[in-house]
């Protein structure tokens, strides 16, 4: 027995026996090292993808959601690819955004309820209307109006003694939507080509009374039209203000201030009604 320890020692304490049984160790923590990486690196992952084409603002459900393996390192390469299927039920594809059939799924195409561009109509402030202005093609300078572009209004329409009104009404406002006539936004998707048929703004009610009148002022031809800015307009937008009290003076003249009626409750439980100018 300690002939054999001897024997071992001796071994061992050969610089060249150390030095082989080194690099041994060496190439086997790289083979294995090696091999467990590629290993890692080939394993398939499932992913979801659309079994069917998803337009745009749909609202994504279990059914149009399948599953297929991948390369990991497909999915290591694609930090906004999706592979939990619960980020996608329920959640919503993003305005704008068509995802093809057999395709997989992004973060940048996908929105929650709150995220939907219609989401921005619940939040307007109070003492806020949506007004819509009718539009078409021409006067969207070709389809170049956006949401959230801020722009300016322009008055035209006829005084009184038979001269040409032309002016700027109302100042930086900003577009929430463009819609074509059936209510569909017409940047959501690239598959089809919509035309504009509204422009959608929050404005103050005043300010939303103020254009009301200004459309029903009859036998003027009056016109609301919408005049696009550059990008450093929309990107530092000035306050939303009437920029001409001559055009509003006009408009005001030609229409009456209808006192509103302010009901109240007296201690008696019975109503009272007055009127405020």
């Amino acid at each position: 027995m300690g002939n054999i320890v001897t024997t071992i020692k001796r071994f061992l304490g050969n610089k060249n026996t150390v030095t082989i049984i080194g690099v041994i160790l060496g190439i086997l923590v790289l083979y294995i090292g090696y091999n467990y990486r590629v290993k890692q690196a080939t394993t398939p992952i499932s992913v979801p993808y659309a079994k069917e084409e998803i337009a745009s603002r749909t609202l994504i459900t279990s059914d149009m959601i399948g599953y297929r393996e991948i390369s990991s390192t497909v999915v290591n390469e694609s930090t906004n690819l999706i592979t939990n299927a619960n980020d996608l039920i329920n959640n919503y594809v993003a305005f704008g955004t068509t995802i093809p059939a057999n395709s997989m799924f992004y973060e940048s195409q996908i929105l929650t309820s709150d995220e939907m561009p219609d989401s921005a109509f619940a939040d307007i402030p109070d003492g806020y209307t949506i007004y819509s202005l009718g539009v078409d093609l021409h006067t969207t300078y070709g389809n170049s109006i956006y949401p959230g572009n801020y722009i300016d209004l322009y008055f035209k329409g006829v005084d009184d003694t038979d001269k040409i009104m032309f002016g700027k009404l109302i100042e930086s406002i900003e577009v929430l939507a463009v819609k074509d006539s059936e209510g569909n936004h017409v940047f959501e998707t690239t598959v089809e080509s919509r035309t504009p048929a509204e422009l959608l703004f929050a404005v103050p009610n005043d300010m939303y009374d103020l254009l009301m009148k200004a459309g029903y002022i009859s036998g003027s031809s009056i016109e609301i039209i919408p005049v696009p800015r550059n990008a450093s307009y929309s990107a530092n937008p000035g306050d939303t203000v009437v920029s001409s009290d001559y055009i509003k003076n006009f408009i005001l003249a030609k229409s009456a201030t209808i006192p509103q009626n302010v009901t109240t409750t007296t201690n008696n439980n019975q109503t009272d009604n007055t009127n405020e100018q």
